[in-house]
């Protein structure tokens, strides 16, 4: 009887396309599974807007002061650190070479479109979207959601619609903060190099480089960053009963998969962006 070669013995290039498929059909089952928890909480957070509305909003206050006041410091430190290295060299750069006056384009481009958004969401999903997963899944794995459920409290409702509102508020919120602290900073850096910019021009700049579609999308953008982190993670930590040692595997791939969600939808408003006028 003839054998069938195994896939250790096909070629290179057909044991690569098996692994890209593989890989391929697992994002497509993980992009429905999270779409379908997330419509779930959306269903939920409608029908029980107005119940229990003494109980959840202490937890919702709590996850934004968690997820927002709390990040502060470190996003403080990052914004600055944002302005002293890149923004400062970048304006000092573009005045050596006799094009200051496209600075406030391009802080609004670098800047406000892509690094602030970006950088915030990250610094969230290492703190607290990991947070939120090893919190959740160890609640999984010691019983305490099938308690919930067995008091008439919908896990949904108590545990992942908080922090759905939480950590978007607090992303747009602390986007916000990061991009007026970046670019306050990078100024300042930019006095120290002596550069021929007055403050009123370099702010001038990037209020006219500014246009209504940014508040819009950037608006849009950090809800969607917050929206998805806190879905993925409440996923990854509710969808499926975990042992205490699956933890930190459920836990890295909950950062993975909302790296990946962070960068398609961010690819998404950069293809808005070229599309508006």
């Amino acid at each position: 009887m003839e054998l069938q070669p195994t896939l250790e013995r096909a070629p290179w290039w057909l044991r690569g396309s098996d692994r890209l498929g593989a890989l391929i059909l697992r994002s497509v089952v993980i992009m429905r599974n999270v779409a379908s928890f997330a419509l779930i909480t959306v269903g939920v957070t409608l029908r029980k807007w107005r119940q229990s509305r003494e109980a959840i909003l202490p937890v919702v206050l709590g996850e934004i002061h968690r997820s927002g006041i709390q990040l502060l410091p470190m996003l403080t430190f990052m914004a600055a650190a944002l302005g002293l290295v890149i923004i400062g060299q970048t304006v000092s750069l573009l005045t050596k070479v006799g094009v200051q006056d496209i600075a406030g384009m391009v802080m609004v481009t670098v800047v406000v479109r892509e690094l602030g958004p970006f950088i915030t969401a990250l610094l969230v999903l290492t703190r607290i979207g990991t947070q939120t997963v090893i919190e959740l899944s160890t609640r999984r794995a010691m019983g305490e959601v099938e308690a919930l459920e067995a008091l008439g409290i919908d896990p949904i409702h108590y545990l992942v619609m908080p922090r759905v509102i939480g950590l978007s508020v607090s992303i747009f919120a602390l986007t916000v903060y990061f991009i007026i602290l970046a670019l306050v900073s990078g100024f300042l850096f930019t006095m120290v190099q002596d550069v021929a910019l007055t403050p009123s021009d370099y702010f001038t700049q990037i209020a006219l480089a500014l246009r209504w579609e940014d508040f819009i999308l950037l608006t849009l953008k950090t809800f969607a960053f917050g929206t998805i982190i806190a879905t993925v993670s409440c996923y990854q930590g509710l969808a499926f009963p975990v042992r205490l040692e699956d933890v930190p595997r459920v836990t890295t791939r909950a950062v993975v998969v909302s790296v990946v969600a962070c960068v398609l939808i961010d690819a998404a408003f950069i293809a808005a962006y070229l599309v508006l006028p």
